[in-house]
């Protein structure tokens, strides 16, 4: 599945659950992908089981695309949750009566989909860390807080 004409992931339920089966190509997991499955994630479970449930599947979705899991490669403790952070606050400020597809439009269109977006938050070399890729940790160069709304 790729973004739509208008911007939108057309079923991000089906979304969801392509990503929890391993089934999206390697090919469709772009950096719009991550952040599209992070809203649903934390818009449907909270940020705390979020978290929880992106590590898991972002490491068994990286297994299946042979992207190895390592101090260099794949996942990232600290990106994912420093975004289930921002993710969440961003959600706190969506209108509630906005769809769920509708705030992933908004916040793929704004500067929290800007791949450099953490780089406002860390330095280069301590977000591209091995010890920050492997274990939680906090900003160097501000508080992870982002002015929205």
């Amino acid at each position: 599945m790729t973004l739509s004409t208008d911007g939108l992931f057309p079923d991000l339920d089906d979304f969801a659950a392509r990503f929890v089966a391993c089934r999206i190509p390697k090919a469709e997991w772009t950096h719009h992908a991550h952040l599209a499955i992070g809203m649903w994630h934390v818009q449907t479970h909270g940020p705390n089981e979020a978290l929880t449930r992106l590590r898991d599947g972002i490491c068994r979705l990286n297994d299946s695309h042979g992207t190895p899991n390592t101090e260099t490669s794949g996942y990232h403790e600290t990106v994912t949750r420093a975004y289930v952070v921002l993710l969440s606050q961003f959600l706190e400020v969506c209108p509630r009566t906005t769809t769920l597809a509708e705030r992933v439009a908004v916040l793929l269109a704004g500067p929290l989909a800007d791949r450099n977006v953490l780089l406002r938050f860390y330095s280069k070399e301590l977000l591209m860390s091995a010890l920050a890729r492997g274990e939680w940790m906090e900003p160097d160069l501000a508080p992870l807080q982002i002015a929205l709304g």
